[in-house]
């Protein structure tokens, strides 16, 4: 039984260590290494150290954490901060492994490698999460504390007891009943119940993209009656998308697409990408002197002629009437989108209106998290308008907008008064405070590096439906550690009395220390068997 009992527990922490090396698949396999007399090859990534040269191709992904030394790019940091609005990235500036470059070549000079880079971190978040203790621990500690002087008692009571009233030979009845009353009170399963719980779930959340920090967190998740949550990459995709192309009545959908995507080619701003992409298949016109105006927009000359492409104050700059678009404009900004207007020759040829759409099924995310009775607020640095649109079309309770990181500190300490367990989510350096300060810390993404640090939950890849499957986990998590501690009890407390020889009397039933030592064991078989069933539950 004790041997069967360590091949379960052997198994759930191979499964466990399988869930957390599936996380590392995020990085690549191999870098191209620069060498010092310019050579370059592909090496496996263990052999990258400090100070390498590295050179990452378009498509590829960084292989280490690093620093640009030469070129520039923009790359998709997704699934680090949350933000899958590509960043531009040039000399001096910081590098993140197994981001993803998207345009230009880039030469980094590796920083942190191996285990200091930050998907190891994940990994070793996982395992020192595993070894953490639950709250609910010290329940089994209390009950520990009062259990093992108790049955001590009871032992001595049985040995003077059989000593004196047993029949002969009465002390060899006496020893053998008081060591198989202190056999099958050994509370070994005791000290399973909640590890072994633990460790399981853990593996579990990993291999659905839930990363609880610490035990703890797991029992708190399933108390939580608020969530504070960020808007963009959090609610939102984070990436701009082309929502209406509106043209004025000098021009066409076409020609505004054509004329927009043509000038957005020579320009790096995160909104480009939209544009470019809403005019796929359309072919481009060549741009000459092209300029960025800061602030406001972009210009140049496509065949002689001046082309603008900006916010109203530029438009208000060159005198451009907006007309009969008025309207249709400041539907559009109501609406929380974010429009750009075309002129030819100080003509208004239309606009475009670019918005970082919802998340698909975001609106049916938060109804559920309302149904389990979860107050859902959402905390953004955006302006008023924007939040109260997104407020309103997913259906939250209550926004608060234009904040500061310290403004959501405060926001998080009000409700925190008012008597709310409170999770919060979000998603980058600015949410670190609020993430420390709340009861279950989220990190949306993998998060920013303190953010990552600060969180008690991180999730992989930054969706929020997660979180309901956190909270179920947390459900059956704490629900199975309580079944344990049944049933590291129920043996003991059943057997304990037919060892010492209450049968005797009537039955001349006693209890073999042999046959003990098996109940022993089987209690600690059935707290283990009864763990890995968390494996086979479903969390979605």
């Amino acid at each position: 039984l004790i041997l069967l009992g360590q091949v379960l527990e052997l198994k759930a922490r191979g499964r466990t260590s399988e869930a957390i090396k599936s996380l590392l698949g995020l990085a690549p396999k191999t870098a191209r290494l620069i060498k010092k007399d310019g050579e370059e090859s592909d090496v496996d990534l263990n052999l990258i150290q400090k100070g390498d040269r590295l050179r990452i191709r378009p498509g590829e992904k960084v292989p280490v954490d690093g620093v640009v030394i030469e070129g520039n790019s923009t790359l998709d940091e997704s699934m680090v901060t949350g933000e899958a609005i590509p960043v531009h990235k040039e000399s001096k500036d910081k590098l993140i492994g197994a981001t993803i470059n998207k345009t230009g070549s880039l030469i980094m000079e590796a920083e942190k490698v191996g285990s200091e880079t930050l998907l190891s971190r994940i990994v070793t978040m996982v395992a020192e999460a595993q070894r953490s203790r639950a709250p609910i621990q010290n329940l089994a500690d209390l009950a520990a504390s009062y259990f093992v002087p108790a049955v001590i008692v009871v032992a001595i009571v049985t040995f003077i007891v059989w000593a004196i009233y047993g029949p002969q030979p009465s002390l060899t009845y006496a020893l053998i009943n008081a060591v198989a009353v202190l056999i099958i009170a050994c509370p070994c399963a005791l000290g399973l119940a909640t590890p072994m719980s633990i460790m399981v779930a853990m593996g579990k959340g990993a291999s659905s993209g839930i990363l609880y920090k610490n035990a703890e967190a797991i029992e708190n998740m399933r108390k939580v009656d608020l969530l504070l949550v960020d808007k963009t990459g959090t609610l939102t995709k984070g990436h701009p998308e082309v929502l209406g192309v509106v043209p004025s009545d000098k021009a066409d959908k076409e020609t505004l697409l054509k004329l927009a995507a043509s000038l957005e080619k020579g320009s790096e701003h995160p909104l480009a990408e939209a544009i470019i992409k809403a005019a796929d298949g359309i072919t481009l016109e060549d741009v000459n002197d092209f300029d960025s105006v800061a602030g406001k927009g972009i210009k140049g000359v496509i065949k002689e002629e001046i082309v603008l492409l900006g916010n109203m104050a530029m438009m208000k700059d060159h005198g451009i009437e907006l007309g009969t678009l008025n309207e249709e404009f400041k539907q559009r900004e109501e609406n929380a989108q974010t429009v750009m207007f075309l002129a030819k020759n100080n003509v208004l040829m239309g606009f475009i209106s670019v918005s970082d759409p919802i998340k698909d099924g975001m609106r049916e995310t938060i109804s559920a998290l309302q149904d389990k009775q979860i107050k859902v607020v959402m905390l953004t640095g955006d302006n008023t308008g924007t939040a109260r649109a997104v407020a309103k079309e997913l259906g939250i309770d209550d926004f608060e907008a234009q904040l500061l990181p310290e403004d959501k500190v405060k926001a998080l300490k009000k409700y925190k008064a008012e008597g709310y367990t409170i999770a919060m989510a979000g998603d980058g350096i600015n949410d670190a405070p609020a993430l420390a300060l709340a009861d279950v810390g989220i990190a949306m993404g993998t998060g920013a590096d303190i953010a990552m640090q600060t969180a008690d939950l991180t999730l992989v890849k930054g969706d929020l439906k997660k979180i309901l499957q956190a909270r179920k986990l947390s459900d059956i998590t704490i629900r199975n550690i309580k079944q344990n501690l049944f049933f590291a009890f129920v043996y003991n407390s059943l057997g304990i009395p037919i060892a010492a020889g209450v049968l005797y009397p009537y039955f001349g039933i006693l209890l073999s220390p042999i046959i003990a030592a098996a109940a022993m064991s089987f209690s600690s078989v059935s707290v283990i068997a009864n763990a890995l069933r968390l494996q086979r539950k479903g969390i979605k």
